[in-house]
């Protein structure tokens, strides 16, 4: 078996299921519950078992509750507790035989086989006809398939997202930032999109060889900040977390632990940042994202804005 690594789930004893959410799982798998089997379910997986769908805050006050012991950060699951590990790259092309719009990007993004995936309730078998398709591209290729859905959009093969879809997904994350200033910044980033009416995001993943070259751990809190800083390389800046790594007095990186902020700026823009502020070693970095809605925290590119 591959390494477990993000956008992969694992399923444990009791058949809860669990999207992992870090790269360095030798010994624990990090990750955050998802679903939970409950006879009044609204979702039904293969075998009519209906399951309950968590949301972040409840999830880990569930966790508390039933399972303290895989309390952390994020949840710490011992890998002798893991029976199964759904991977997006090998449910591929199940998933894709039986949802023609999945099948469809697939196609149009032209992304070779074993580097492009479904995560999501496709993935674990538990979709319905209100679900997203989250699709999620490897290494270099994710790239690729970002300027290939530029393309595809620009030539009118792809549908770009209709305003209304914007008000729903800027009403879903909920960010700390004005709606124009939220769509100006999403627009160029090309990691969404419709299908047919049904949105769709595009997540990257590191590649096998890469996943475990950076890890970030967590540090000592010694506050809030807020911060101006250049961006000196965004190359991490679509990964989770989102990586920034930047030239200032007392930071070295600003860390996004949300998707709202991934592909917030370019290298060689100043970014205006507010987060937590957390010593790791002889570096201080600023973190975003330390709550699931992020209240209170954010990341804008004031070179984008100016322009």
């Amino acid at each position: 078996m591959d390494p477990i690594r993000l956008r992969d789930f694992v399923v444990d004893a009791d058949g809860w299921i669990y999207a992992v959410s870090t790269y360095d799982n030798t010994e624990h798998v990090g990750c955050v519950l998802r679903y939970v089997p409950d006879a009044l379910g609204e979702r039904i997986r293969a075998g009519g078992i209906r399951y309950r769908k968590f949301d972040f805050e409840d999830a880990f006050a569930f966790i508390a509750k039933h399972k303290p012991r895989y309390l952390g950060p994020v949840l710490q699951i011992p890998l002798s507790d893991v029976k199964q590990v759904l991977k997006p790259d090998r449910e591929m092309q199940r998933i894709a035989a039986g949802h023609p719009r999945v099948a469809r990007l697939a196609d149009l993004l032209q992304v070779p086989s074993g580097f492009i995936g479904c995560t999501g309730s496709l993935l674990c078998g538990l979709d319905d006809e209100h679900s997203d398709i989250d699709l999620v591209v490897y290494g270099k290729h994710w790239f690729f398939a970002q300027q290939t859905l530029r393309s595809a959009v620009s030539a009118g093969r792809l549908e770009g997202l209709s305003p209304a879809m914007w008000r729903r997904v800027y009403q879903k994350r909920k960010p700390e930032i004005p709606y124009d200033t939220f769509v100006l910044h999403e627009e160029r980033k090309w990691n969404r999109g419709q299908i047919e009416g049904t949105y769709f995001d595009l997540l990257f993943s590191r590649s096998y060889e890469d996943q475990n070259r950076i890890t970030f751990g967590p540090g000592g809190v010694i506050g809030t900040a807020t911060i101006e800083a250049a961006v000196t390389d965004a190359s991490l800046a679509f990964d989770s977390p989102a990586v920034y790594e930047v030239r200032h007095t007392e930071f070295s990186r600003v860390l996004s632990f949300t998707h709202t902020y991934c592909g917030q700026a370019l290298a060689g823009e100043v970014i205006e940042a507010c987060g937590v502020a957390e010593q790791h070693g002889d570096e201080r970095w600023l973190v975003v994202g330390t709550t699931r809605e992020a209240k209170g925290e954010y990341i804008v590119s004031k070179t984008l804005l100016e322009q």
